[in-house]
């Protein structure tokens, strides 16, 4: 009996059956009497840096595919450049699709499993990006090394719509499969619900409720005012395409201009990886590694109470807080932790980057790592260094009525508006079972500037 023209769709971080071309390209090249073997690779190189979030979150999301797949999702575990080919022999394949990655170790794998499939096609259609990394260039052709210009560029440059959906796809039953990545112990830590069809449900919650509030919203980690897509996006549960078509239609209003930046950010850093690899763990400005750090057992001390949110800082404790309550940050949140981290208590970036790495459920290697270096001042930022976060007054701004500290900081929930993030200065002091502040800011940011100039001036 001849065999029915298989292709495989090998999914990564394309976890969805909408707005998918590779999807589409995989129908296609099986033809029309023709199936499509959906596949997703257990990666020991991927699985075993991540923590219990993200391993957890990419379970739940498998098992949302395999049910969208009606059971035919086929889990493998090993490295691709083999598992990849044997699967394909098993079906004999015509073709492999794959959205591209365009990640250092991604590039780098696909290169070896397209090696490894000899004359069986490798064929990569699409990407997680709205504007794939690499093609939003200056007029020189260089790359662009701040957000502002990228971004004006990123939008005329243009994205195509989303893909259309197909249902009722003849998928490829038959291979064997593994179970589902083991269940991880997460402790109390809560996830958001995962898959496809929760990504489409919160964005089209946030789409018709707080969309035109974004611009106030997006800032005021106290209220419910941001998308929180960023795990979706980390796992192409949605695409980004699907989200600026939906925003197009608002109109080019301040919040619309105002998300589609945040999406904007993703892509810069995207691009930035894409173009300097090495990036992703080393400076983008060589030249501040020689900036000094505190080490020895007092300064570990100090980053333990840190990850642990007992720093004395409402703000910075109530950030690690959520970490750890619900494996994400609050986007402002994030920027005052990290400040606090490599400005007061004079740590290296990497170790926070590595730190939220490991917990965050969205930790998204571009963004997560670029966005740490953004605010250490060894990355993108034009007016790099200079930036110190002072977290009194970042709270008192973004969380005037501290309700974000409140839910995080369970200590100072009787605490008046006026002292919640200045809890020392309030009648009775500091309450009890929360630490007085475990550095003087103003002192630490003296000595930051300071160990700058240093560096700068040599």
């Amino acid at each position: 009996m001849a065999r029915v023209p298989t292709s495989v769709l090998w999914f990564r971080r394309d976890l969805r059956l909408g707005d998918h071309p590779a999807l589409l390209a995989a129908r296609e090249a099986a033809g029309a009497d023709g199936e499509v073997l959906p596949l997703f690779v257990v990666d020991p190189r991927l699985w075993g840096p991540s923590g219990a979030p993200r391993r957890e979150y990419l379970r739940r999301c498998l098992a949302a595919l395999r049910d969208a797949t009606g059971g035919a999702l086929v889990i493998r575990s090993g490295d691709p450049a083999d598992v990849v080919p044997a699967v394909a022999r098993e079906v004999a394949a015509g073709s492999v699709h794959v959205s591209a990655d365009t990640g250092p170790y991604g590039r780098r794998r696909d290169t070896a499993v397209e090696r490894a499939l000899g004359d069986v096609g490798f064929t990569r259609t699409g990407s997680p990006y709205a504007v794939g990394p690499g093609l939003v260039t200056k007029r020189d052709g260089t790359p662009f090394q701040v957000f502002s210009p990228f971004a004006r560029a990123w939008r005329e440059h243009g994205w195509p719509a989303p893909a259309p959906r197909q249902d009722d796809l003849p998928w490829c039953r038959g291979p064997h499969t593994e179970d589902l990545p083991p269940e991880q112990d997460l402790g109390d830590t809560q996830l958001p619900p995962a898959g496809e069809a929760a990504g489409l449900e919160a964005w089209e919650r946030f789409r018709d409720q707080r969309l035109r509030g974004y611009a106030e919203g997006r800032n005021t980690p106290g209220t419910d005012g941001t998308s929180r897509l960023s795990p979706h996006l980390k796992y192409g549960t949605i695409h980004p395409r699907t989200l600026l078509a939906d925003v197009a239609a608002e109109g080019d209003g301040e919040a619309v201009r105002r998300y589609t930046d945040e999406l904007a950010w993703r892509e810069f850093y995207a691009d930035v990886l894409w173009h300097r690899p090495e990036s992703a763990r080393e400076y983008l400005r060589p030249e501040l590694q020689a900036i000094g750090y505190d080490s020895g057992p007092h300064a570990e001390e100090l980053v333990t109470a840190w990850e642990i949110g007992r720093t004395g800082f409402p703000i910075v404790d109530a950030g690690m807080r959520q970490l750890h309550g619900e494996a994400y940050v609050h986007n402002r949140v994030r920027m005052i932790v990290a400040s606090f981290l490599v400005k007061d208590l004079h740590q290296e970036w990497t170790l926070g980057a590595r730190y939220f790495m490991q917990h965050l459920v969205d930790g998204d290697l571009a963004s997560n790592n670029h966005g740490w270096q953004w605010v250490a001042g060894t990355g993108t930022d034009p007016s790099p260094y200079y930036r110190v976060f002072n977290p009194i007054t970042q709270g008192k701004k973004f969380d005037p009525d501290g309700a974000y500290v409140k839910r995080w900081v369970p200590e100072l929930r009787d605490l008046d508006a006026r002292y919640v993030h200045e809890p020392w200065t309030a009648p009775g002091g500091v309450p009890a079972g929360y630490p007085q502040p475990i550095v003087d800011h103003a002192h630490e940011r003296k000595v930051a500037l300071e160990r700058f100039e240093r560096v700068r001036r040599a």
